[in-house]
């Protein structure tokens, strides 16, 4: 009995061994547009099958699942031999893997190795006519990119317009973009197509209806061969079949296809170094140029804007604007640019300006020297360059600039007394210390140090007892961390209380952070609206919450306006009040 137990048990252990259960690819390299075929199979019947999930490995199941077994006695001896099969579709480029299938074959969990698939560009697939319906969508589908210039100039516009091209017997039912084109060494702007529509076309010499996807505006920004990366799409199409119904009519099965542009090399041509000026900022295209200011004649205190402006078309965003050389006299403040730039599809127009504002320090006439703007015109080939008038202008009263060169007696005392404070450290006496050092043990320190403990503990028992008083004060502690709060979003801000536009664009970010941190809400939320609605939500007082608001406005208007050192510190002030009492009042 003991010998017919061992043999079963042998014989068991055998057949646990033999089980297989294994992934079979068709290929491990294939093209993005080309079909997978994977193959789960076993040698012994089993339940639970689970697949690996095929979205998560970079798969898209076009097929399947679909099962085959096969079982067949050979000279005594059974062979089994079960398969799930599915058929798969790429859905991006790379080294992708096929996760573990598992299944459960006689009470114990079976697991497949992982597969890596190396996925490459889409590549062109032989027609297979017993594959394929009666019409193929590979021979009816099309994307073409056309490209308006492949030699333009550096910072010449070109256009690229993607169209899908499809034959009059199928129809598109859907489509997904898998590759999407990237413009390296480009600026790009894509125009948006509000409504795909089907026109009539000739493609390869044939009628085909197409429709335009995608439409951009390239600008090339270095010379050399450039790359434009393909775009490829997903293509869910109907198309007929040799069947017909009852009426006569094609039946109509589904196909899909994966279409690829291609790649595309631009020759980008450098700007010609003949005759280029110094002062060339690299604008290219056709250009008007005007400097002109509000007034030429002010009074004391007044000030006037000076706006520096191209119009016309070509690569406006892409250069800067001279800047004006003013006199020592006149002041003048960082400029506030502004763009009107449209793109079409033959590039970028429009206007673009810096608009600068001016105060005069100072009596007297004073001249504004004549501004150059240069640009590369494509219609002719060479550069050319508008220059401005020089401009006059004329303060009416006020101190006179020579009145400010006079020397101040005053002045040159204290000259005299910074050059005699920079030689202090040169001392004129001496203090000599002996040699000798005392014995520290003995000595008037060591007996300090020896009782400044027992010293102590007076202070220390007063100390403890005011913390204590110090924690049961709520009211007080919270004034105190509303007080350091606010100090801690302002400290940015003090630092520029001299400086009139860092310290509001300071002040404004340290409140939008303030109310960051403690509404949870981010700045794309923080319209005037939502921040009072919120504020009064949580209990804030109105009057606090309006001047939260009256002082947020101010910030940005505050900026651009003429504003003293007085106001600049009530206004810190009164953010710290502000947002002291936010922090004592929201709840």
């Amino acid at each position: 009995m003991k010998k017919i137990l061992i043999l079963l048990f042998l014989i068991t252990n055998s057949l646990f061994a033999q089980v297989q259960f294994e992934a079979k690819v068709s290929k491990t390299s294939l093209g993005l547009n080309e079909r997978l075929r994977v193959d789960f199979t076993m040698n012994a019947d089993g339940d639970d099958f689970v697949a690996p999930n095929f979205e998560a490995c970079g798969f898209k199941v076009v097929g399947g699942p679909s099962q085959s077994v096969s079982q067949s006695w050979v000279n005594g001896r059974s062979s089994f031999n079960k398969s799930y099969i599915f058929i798969l579709l790429p859905t991006q480029k790379g080294t992708l893997t096929l996760k573990q299938a598992s299944i459960e074959i006689n009470g114990q969990i079976y697991k497949t190795l992982p597969v890596k698939i190396n996925v490459t560009n889409a590549v062109e697939i032989p027609k297979d006519p017993n594959e394929m319906p009666a019409v193929s969508a590979d021979d009816n589908l099309y994307l073409v990119a056309d490209i308006s210039k492949t030699n333009p100039y550096l910072n010449e516009p070109i256009t690229v317009v993607y169209k899908l091209y499809f034959s009059y017997n199928i129809g598109i039912t859907n489509w997904r973009e898998l590759n999407k084109p990237k413009y390296n060494d480009f600026w790009s702007q894509n125009i948006d197509i509000k409504q795909l529509k089907a026109e009539d076309g000739t493609f390869k010499g044939e009628r085909y209806r197409y429709v335009v996807l995608r439409k951009t505006v390239l600008y090339p920004q270095k010379s050399g061969k450039l790359e434009i990366e393909p775009l490829s799409l997903d293509i869910d199409c109907q198309v007929p079949t040799n069947k017909r119904n009852f009426w006569g009519q094609a039946l109509l099965t589904e196909d899909s296809k994966r279409v690829s542009a291609g790649s595309k090399i631009i020759n980008v041509r450098a700007l010609p170094e003949k005759g280029k000026p110094e002062d060339f900022s690299g604008a290219v295209g056709r250009f008007d140029f005007k400097v002109k200011p509000s007034k030429t004649t002010l009074k004391n205190g007044e000030s006037m804007d000076l706006d520096i402006s191209v119009a016309g078309t070509g690569n406006l965003k892409l250069f800067t604007l001279p800047k004006p050389v003013l006199p020592s006299a006149l002041e003048m403040y960082d400029p506030v640019h502004d763009e009107n730039v449209t793109t079409p599809l033959t590039g970028m127009t429009g206007r673009i300006s810096d608009k600068y504002t001016i105060i005069p320090q100072y009596k007297g006439n004073y001249q504004i020297k004549p501004l150059s703007f240069t640009y590369f015109d494509l219609g002719s080939g060479s550069y050319k360059t508008i220059t401005s008038e020089p401009i006059t202008v004329n303060v009416l009263d006020g101190p006179s600039s020579a009145s400010s060169g006079k020397t101040n007696p005053n002045d040159v005392t204290k000259a005299k007394l910074e050059v005699a404070k920079s030689f202090a450290y040169i001392k004129q006496k001496t203090s000599l210390m002996s040699m000798e050092k005392e014995d520290f043990i003995g000595s008037g320190l060591f007996y300090s140090l020896v009782f400044l403990p027992f010293l102590a503990i007076p202070f220390f028992v007063v100390g403890k007892k005011r913390k204590e008083a110090s924690d049961n004060d709520v009211v007080g502690n919270r004034i105190k961390k509303s007080n350091a709060l606010a100090k801690k979003y302002l400290g940015e801000a003090k630092k520029h209380l001299g400086n009139k536009e860092p310290f509001y664009i300071a002040l404004e970010k340290a409140m939008h952070n303030f109310l960051k941190a403690k509404l949870h809400i981010e700045t794309s939320e923080m319209s005037k609206e939502k921040i009072s609605e919120i504020l009064l939500s949580r209990k804030a007082n109105p009057e606090t919450v309006s001047n939260f608001i009256q002082l947020t406005e101010n910030c940005e208007l505050a900026r651009y306006a003429f504003s003293s050192e007085s106001a600049i510190q009530n206004d810190y002030d009164k953010a710290v009040v502000i947002i002291s009492e936010l922090e004592k009042q929201l709840k």
